[in-house]
């Protein structure tokens, strides 16, 4: 089973000026056959950036997985010392005496306090980066949300918010005052930010830079890879600072280009195409001429099942699309011990299908075929986190559909919904990146995801709502559902989308 994506940022120059950016030349050069890996640098300052890396053994920018193998991956294990990290410690956070209600932490009350005390509750007990990633799971349901208003109801949908966030949080690096809190807080950040007094807008990047060390590791039992590039129009300046820290915090180094140079979009097309084991083919071949900066995020996911579909046991099946229309697709069947939950509230119940390694698929299937819509509307963090602490485990005879998912996504006005709006606009202030004036107009996002019987591959409710699944023993997905895909280690949602109709790509 495996899952792909590209995130895709970009900005238009306004008025160019001479720069010196490292040479794109070294970026697409072939690997040496050394075992990639970190060196620190005690050089760097501490209270700016918290790490940095000798230029041979940089993450991103510098490397071409060509003529490596999965074996050769980053073993990230080997980056931080043992204990040199909050992994499931969380630092102490502002105590608020207004009591927080058992209700969506995410609501909108009229009192500040009580959403600050709401959010602080949903905090208690979790780690630095789970509370990031509870932020970045709210923004990422937000930003279904929206697209789900854009395409038909029979469309099937494919997200990463993980890398979305990742991109954002990376561009945010060279946003001015003004755009840079618009970016915060359409994002989560900044509520994330004044949850403690720890905390600062640094803390957000840090936190990614911990992300990639606790997620993008091959000892877990899957296959999970964030690759970040940063390109810039030749002649156009990058400030030392932005590249710099896109480095140290998010792996990238900017590399200087000509966007209109055929050579270079085959190159980055290649690159692309071997980051995503082929998964993702040719998705620069649309760019403008003019471009001045691309910020590129690639997800990639391969996971297999604890317990495998066999493959016998897969016959073709009604699937009801709508009260009108079903299809025939492949039905995989498998039986063994599975948790799930009903959630009576919103009326659907949930399977948890995990995959080897600390990580998982759920499936949230309306009760109803016409139950999809109220599902999306109220799917939350708060939500999930109350399926999960419910579950039961026993065992069932699971029912579900082979599939496989291609989407390719232009989120420009999404984000405009979401309150983005001045990083499309003249009066953006990406001052933090480079003097020239710029204003992105090209933001895109890309996946792909097979589900078969050998796993994956991918370039506020109360408790007496949530009622043990004690009593179901067949679990059958033959109408449309949701699906995300949780780590639980961190509390990360690095996928989710919706299937219709799993006859179509």
């Amino acid at each position: 089973m495996w899952i792909v994506t590209a995130i895709a940022l970009s900005c238009l120059l306004a008025s160019p000026t001479l720069a010196g950016i490292k040479d794109i030349g070294s970026h697409f050069t072939e690997p040496k056959p050394n075992p990639r890996g970190f060196v620190q640098d005690d050089t760097v300052n501490a209270n700016t950036v918290p790490l940095e890396f000798h230029k041979d053994n940089t993450v991103t920018s510098d490397l071409v997985f060509d003529g490596f193998e999965d074996e050769d991956y980053i073993d990230f294990d080997k980056i931080l010392a043992v204990g040199n990290d909050d992994y499931v410690e969380g630092d102490e956070i502002d105590d608020i005496a207004t009591p927080a209600p058992d209700i969506d932490i995410f609501a909108e009350p009229s009192d500040p306090k009580t959403r600050r005390a709401r959010l602080l509750r949903l905090f208690h007990g979790r780690s630095r980066l789970q509370r990031l990633n509870t932020v970045n799971a709210h923004f990422g349901f937000n930003l279904y949300r929206s697209l789900r208003n854009d395409v038909n109801q029979t469309d099937n949908i494919l997200l990463a918010p993980a890398g979305i966030s990742i991109a954002m949080g990376m561009m945010s690096l060279g946003a001015g005052s003004g755009t840079h809190d618009q970016i915060y807080k359409a994002l989560g950040f900044a509520e994330f930010v004044n949850a403690s007094n720890h905390y600062d807008n640094t803390t957000v990047h840090k936190l990614f830079r911990k992300l990639t060390h606790r997620l993008f590791r091959r000892n877990f039992g899957y296959t999970l890879r964030s690759v970040n590039d940063v390109y810039v129009k030749k002649d156009v300046s990058v400030k030392d600072s932005f590249r710099a820290e896109t480095k140290a915090f998010y792996f990238a180094e900017p590399q200087s280009v000509d966007f209109s140079d055929p050579a270079f979009i085959n190159k980055a097309n290649r690159r692309i195409q071997k980051l995503t084991k082929g998964l993702i083919k040719e998705p620069l071949n649309a760019v403008d001429p003019q471009m001045v900066l691309m910020l590129l995020n690639y997800l990639y996911f391969k996971g297999t099942w604890e317990q495998k579909f066999p493959k016998e046991m897969t016959h073709y099946r009604n699937f009801r699309v709508n009260e009108k229309t079903n299809v025939r697709v492949p039905m995989m069947t498998n039986k063994g011990n599975y948790l799930a939950a009903a959630d009576h509230e919103l009326d659907c119940d949930v399977l948890q299908l995990p995959y080897t390694g600390n990580i998982s698929m759920l499936i949230a299937l309306p009760r109803k075929i016409t139950g999809m819509r109220t599902l999306e509307q109220e799917i939350s963090p708060t939500v999930v986190d109350k399926w999960l602490k419910n579950m039961t485990n026993r065992t069932r005879e699971i029912v579900l559909p082979r599939f496989k998912l291609e989407q390719n996504y232009d989120l420009i006005e999404n984000m405009k919904e979401m309150g983005l709006t001045d990083i499309f606009q003249e009066s953006g202030d990406f001052t933090g990146m480079t003097s020239d004036k710029v204003a992105m107009n090209w933001l895109k996002h890309q996946g792909i995801i097979t589900v078969n019987e050998e796993g994956t591959e991918a370039a506020a409710l109360t408790q007496m709502g949530f009622m043990p699944l004690s009593s179901q023993i067949r679990f059958t997905v033959d109408h449309p559902f949701l699906f995300l895909i949780y780590e639980h280690r961190t509390d990360c949602l690095v996928f989710m989308g919706r299937v219709v109709n799993p006859s179509q790509n």
